[in-house]
């Protein structure tokens, strides 16, 4: 993630990335007391922190759109690794 949004994300595991990912997907933003369903869905979060660590994600997605942040320059070998 970019900003300051980095130590907060630090004791995110890449597992629970993964889980916070695919529960955003089941529980959209009209489902009833969707928080507490993507934290039960990650474990070991409370649903106050996945409320924050959503609001730390779409502040990090609106800066890098808005231009704050440049796209990597990926170089390509011709593999698709």
């Amino acid at each position: 993630m970019a900003s300051n949004s980095m130590s907060s994300s630090a004791s995110w595991t890449r597992k629970e990335n993964k889980l916070f990912e695919r529960a955003l997907a089941t529980y959209d933003q009209d489902t009833p007391d969707r928080w507490h369903n993507v934290a039960r869905a990650v474990g070991g979060k409370s649903a106050e922190e996945v409320r924050r660590h959503y609001e730390l994600l779409i502040r990090d997605v609106n800066d890098i759109e808005s231009g704050r942040y440049p796209h990597p320059n990926y170089r390509s070998n011709g593999n698709n690794h």
